[in-house]
């Protein structure tokens, strides 16, 4: 693990110096905290279909996944039927694999049974925050294992301890910008300032 000078000069975590757009998500979005459902079902939707892809494949379709899955509104996407399953199989605009469109089809359901449940899905993921910060370039931890776990017996799909783990690092919930990458102070600063939601 490693930071390089950006294209201003600045280091910055090594994986996003490729592309122009990568910068611009290390810098304005990744490891920044998030406390909003529609975006954070976005963020676990991405990650999931990142899963053996990379995520730059990801980025760039970002727009055509938000376009596809109803801006990630959970409750247009949990209506979903059979019909949208063969409509987003012939969308060039996203990853075009069925055992990913339905498992987020079934994420949004199981997303609306939490916040009926009388919590919100942001609530639910900051509840597994760690206590401490961990080392970075780590690609599970104890806290992805357990929130993996307890959202497979809620009936989430493509939910793996390792994508549980990349949700969190890009929701803020662990701040894993490297120490000398510029904007791990930023991250830092962000997540003090953040008021985690209640349950």
């Amino acid at each position: 693990m490693r930071t390089e000078p950006g294209p201003d000069g600045q280091p910055r975590c090594w994986w996003c110096l490729s592309t122009p757009d990568y910068v611009a998500y290390h810098d304005d979005d990744w490891g920044y905290p998030v406390a909003d459902d529609r975006a954070l079902f976005e963020k676990l939707t991405l990650e999931a279909f990142q899963s053996g892809l990379s995520w730059r494949t990801i980025l760039e379709k970002r727009d055509g996944f938000r376009a596809a899955f109803a801006g990630f509104d959970a409750a247009q996407v949990a209506a979903f039927t059979g019909a949208d399953v063969e409509r987003l199989l012939q969308d060039k605009g996203i990853v075009r694999h069925r055992g990913k469109i339905e498992a987020t089809i079934n994420n949004a359901r199981r997303l609306l049974d939490l916040q009926a449940s009388g919590t919100s899905f942001a609530a639910y993921l900051w509840s597994f925050e760690p206590r401490e910060p961990g080392p970075v370039g780590v690609s599970t931890t104890p806290e992805s294992l357990a929130m993996s776990k307890d959202l497979k017996k809620r009936g989430w799909k493509f939910v793996g301890p390792t994508t549980i783990y990349a949700f969190m690092q890009a929701a803020g919930v662990v701040n894993d910008h490297l120490p000398e990458c510029s904007h791990h102070a930023k991250s830092v600063a962000a997540r003090a300032a953040f008021e985690r939601p209640a349950a």
